[in-house]
């Protein structure tokens, strides 16, 4: 009787609950708003916070332009601080928020890839820097803007020595800036540049102290810094006189306009060109700003990721409180269609319901003590059928070998390996849990961060995987371990990227490394080969990318289901 009376006392409690108040939605503007007076007074970490906060009540209401219009300031206050591949990740991610066919979204879809085109740029990346640059000279309506972009990209292809593709950019867009003086001096001292570094023989000075002139009278102080750095570059060999003057000048400069990075170059010049009684001074001066530069861009990395963190653990706790919230509403609005004949049928049923109870209770716990005992059954029998006797063949075959094949022995023991490890898989993937598929994937990806390796997920959506049958979320699963399992034992990498996105019919999964890289012919051991085969079995393509200088990029694609 006592389980009856306290139902009908939790019926009662329930009967006497409060409708919930719908709260009217906050309004993200002042946030946005407060955001750049923290950018304009120098705090980046607040600015970057104040806007994440702006563009989550963006997304509440809708809105999806100035959702991303806040992704891309914090994209480029992250690459103003040096952390290029949280940068990355944050533009792209704004990207998905953009309509490349709405003529609003132009502007703000050129200045997205111009970001990105300038953060792929500082990692040295040119040749997917300049795709980017295209891409914001292609949405760029504002002929000021398109003539840095395309600045920018003559760079890039000089940074490449391909001179001959920078020096049409060049004259092309140096005929479009007569009327602009501070771009055409950019320009100017940009192409005289180019062209000084193409053939040490030519003069550049003339062209060089033209846009010199041109930023003085203009009060460009920015302008100013470049273009002595371009003099003090051009004159060390040739005047060190003249090199060691402009040298100052631009240090002088750079204090003024609080450029650190500046600074530190021209105090590197000034150390190679000044008389050796000067140069201790200036290289105390440079070893203290440098190590305060790099100690503020660590500081600011690790700043960006801990606010990133934070707010999203407190936006999974409000879907959660949500969540719960909607659940306690939907129970409510049973409750009191509650009838007093359910309250009876229930008091008649609730004897044999627990008497029922008890006995599936004890029915359930023994099937599931036998599915237990056969699973390990089965697991034994695969470790003694597969490990075992794979094991015994190996000892007989170097025991009565005459001479042993070193590599076909150390294929034999990986194979071994790897269907050990499938057996491990097998095992463990028995017991049914709740967790959700993509939650369980980013702890296997999150799980390879160490203090030394930053572990970046971008688009790892629940709903990304509605589409995909179990199978191929093992296979996928078991692919991406292999490849950080490859990253963390091969790689050296400190930086890695792993982005998904749907397309069409299709999902994506874009991986990317900083580290060693695989060499173009390198035979790919079996490990990489049973990765190509699993994608290959789900009808999808991989792809690994041999031509990038400097780490790995794979790219990954599966058709749905």
């Amino acid at each position: 009787m006592k389980y009856l009376y306290l139902y009908l006392l939790f019926l009662t409690l329930l009967s006497c609950a409060q409708e919930e108040v719908t709260q009217s939605p906050v309004d993200a503007r002042p946030y946005y708003t407060k955001a750049f007076e923290y950018l304009d007074a120098g705090k980046t970490d607040s600015a970057f916070l104040t806007f994440d906060k702006a563009k989550n009540l963006f997304i509440e209401a809708n809105d999806s332009l100035n959702t991303a219009n806040c992704l891309i300031n914090m994209a480029i206050t992250q690459r103003e601080q040096g952390d290029y591949f949280g940068a990355q990740e944050t533009s792209l991610q704004a990207r998905d928020y953009l309509d490349e066919l709405n003529p609003d979204h132009r502007i703000y879809i050129s200045t997205n890839y111009n970001n990105l085109a300038t953060t792929t740029d500082n990692l040295r990346n040119f040749t997917r820097a300049i795709s980017f640059y295209e891409l914001a000279i292609k949405f760029s309506d504002d002929s000021l803007n398109t003539l840095i972009y395309r600045n920018n990209m003559a760079i890039a292809y000089q940074h490449m020595d391909r001179y001959e593709e920078a020096f049409n950019i060049f004259q092309m867009i140096l005929a479009d800036a007569n009327e602009k003086p501070k771009e055409y001096a950019r320009v100017l001292s940009n192409f005289a540049k180019a062209k000084w570094q193409n053939d040490p023989t030519y003069n550049a000075a003339p062209e060089l102290l033209a846009a010199l002139n041109i930023r003085e009278r203009e009060k460009d102080l920015w302008g100013q810094n470049a273009s002595l750095a371009h003099l003090t570059d051009y004159y060390a060999e040739r005047n060190p006189d003249s090199a060691l003057i402009y040298a100052r000048k631009q240090y002088a400069i750079a204090s003024r306009i609080k450029r650190a990075d500046d600074q530190i170059k021209a105090l590197q010049r000034l150390i190679k060109l000044s008389p050796p009684a000067s140069v201790k001074g200036y290289f105390e001066t440079y070893r203290e700003l440098n190590d305060s530069v790099q100690v503020a861009r660590a500081a600011a990395k690790n700043q960006f990721a801990l606010i990133r963190y934070e707010v999203e653990k407190n936006k999974s706790d409000n879907l959660l409180l949500q969540k719960d919230n909607a659940e306690k509403a939907n129970r409510l609005t049973q409750q009191r269609a509650i009838t007093g004949g359910v309250s009876l049928v229930l008091f008649v049923a609730i004897f044999g319901g627990s008497f029922y109870y008890k006995k599936r209770k004890q029915r359930l716990e023994l099937e599931a003590q036998n599915q237990i005992k056969a699973s390990k059954l089965e697991t034994s029998k695969k470790v003694h059928d597969v490990v075992a006797n794979g094991l015994y063949r190996v000892m007989k075959e170097i025991e009565y070998k005459q001479v042993i094949d070193r590599e076909y022995t150390l294929d034999k023991l990986e194979e071994m390996y790897n269907r050990s490890r499938d057996i491990s898989y097998e095992s463990e993937e028995q017991p049914k849990t709740e967790q959700p598929y993509h939650e369980r994937l980013t702890e296997l990806i999150k799980s390879f961060a160490t203090e030394n390796r930053r572990v970046l997920i971008a688009g790892n959506d629940g709903e990304l995987w509605h589409a995909i049958d179990q199978e191929g979320k093992d296979n996928i699963r078991h692919v991406l371990q292999e490849l950080m399992v490859n990253m963390d034992k091969h790689s050296q990498a400190a930086h890695v990227v792993v982005r998904f996105e749907k397309t069409g019919h299709q999902l994506h999964i874009y991986y990317t490394d900083d580290g060693i890289g695989i060499k173009k012919d390198t035979v790919h051991g079996n490990g990489l080969t049973n990765t190509v085969s699993r994608i290959e079995k789900l009808g999808g393509k991989i792809n690994f990318d041999d031509e990038t200088v400097k780490g790995l990029k794979v790219e990954i694609t599966i058709p749905f289901l």
